[in-house]
């Protein structure tokens, strides 16, 4: 299952998200999880000191290999270099599956061990002094997309993605690729607007959406989050011992972590496994197109010289029973 959280800046998505990833690792489910915010926070919060936080390999300083490997002989990308973020597989291209070793992974990703499992970690790459003022973050990002765009998944094995923070993840076709998406919300007005943004954006694209609560603090926030976000709401969850020793660096066993919280997780996976039957890899095939269309014809066909259409294979359906080209 592919799952997003998403969120505004503070809102605790990335604690969340991390949560959520060492619940899954302490049941045995294999896990990727991407940190895909541009401020980089996930591998510190599933415990990495900031030396083995820092030494993370940035995914978009692997985008040529990353490209070549996807490509494999699909003949109608010509080349890498006319490959871009919304590239979508076909008939001859490589694709990537959760429970496999490939150079991708080798490239890009580094095991984290947690209680009960260990995860595979990938991170986009913070910003570069070389970026400044030159370099948009939705380049950094286009990776993530990229493998999203080529990866097959099954039931009860899961990738999780950290969004960057607010609505700007609608800068791309990202926020189609997921299975299910949890808006980390905060019970304040500022807290809820984005979810309405969110709401609103993907209401056309059969985006499915739910809310967690989080610093809920008594029943008024909670009534708060219900009047402001209805149905959508899910869980929320409150104050946590457990969390400030985790930001602190010193997190005690995660079977510690309260009862109410492990519960609220319990939920999110729930929610999250109740999502595979209503998959329909035909819709899911068609946005990666529709974005692959849109990102040709506003920048893509001037950037690389080709008619990036033309890359779209007619008769492909990215699903589980898809075989890998060589």
């Amino acid at each position: 299952m592919k799952i997003a959280f998403v969120g505004k800046g503070g809102s605790g998505k990335t604690t969340l998200s991390s949560l959520f990833i060492r619940h899954l690792a302490a049941e045995g489910a294999p896990v990727v999880a991407v940190d895909a915010d541009i401020n980089q926070h996930l591998g510190a919060a599933l415990g990495l000191d900031e030396p083995e936080a820092a030494a993370l390999p940035a995914m978009g300083e692997h985008l040529r290999l990353i490209k070549d490997y996807l490509r494999g002989s699909n003949p109608r990308i010509a080349s890498a270099d006319t490959m871009i973020k919304t590239t979508p597989p076909g008939d001859g291209s490589r694709l990537l599956r959760v429970q496999e070793d490939n150079p991708v992974y080798d490239a890009c990703a580094r095991p984290v061990r947690l209680d009960g499992g260990t995860v595979r970690l990938m991170a986009t790459g913070p910003f570069t002094d070389a970026d400044l003022g030159v370099a948009c973050y939705h380049s950094k990002t286009g990776a993530v997309e990229l493998c999203l765009n080529h990866l097959v998944d099954g039931p009860d094995e899961y990738v999780v993605v950290d969004m960057t923070a607010g609505s700007d993840s609608f800068a791309s076709g990202m926020f189609t690729r997921f299975d299910m998406t949890f808006l980390v919300a905060e019970p304040t007005r500022k807290g809820v607007s984005v979810y309405r943004q969110y709401k609103e954006y993907a209401r056309d694209f059969g985006v499915v959406l739910k809310v967690v609560g989080n610093k809920v603090q008594g029943p008024d926030d909670l009534d708060f989050l219900r009047a402001e976000t209805g149905d959508d709401l899910l869980v929320a969850v409150g104050h946590s011992d457990w969390v400030r020793a985790m930001e602190k660096g010193r997190p005690p066993r995660f079977a510690a972590l309260e009862e109410s919280n492990r519960l609220a997780l319990r939920t999110l996976r729930e929610a999250a496994d109740a999502t595979y039957e209503r998959r329909d890899w035909e819709r899911y095939t068609r946005q990666m197109v529709h974005f692959h269309h849109k990102n040709a014809q506003s920048w893509g066909n001037d950037r690389t010289g080709a008619d990036l259409a033309a890359q779209v294979d007619p008769c492909f359906v990215l699903g589980e029973s898809v075989t890998a080209g060589a």
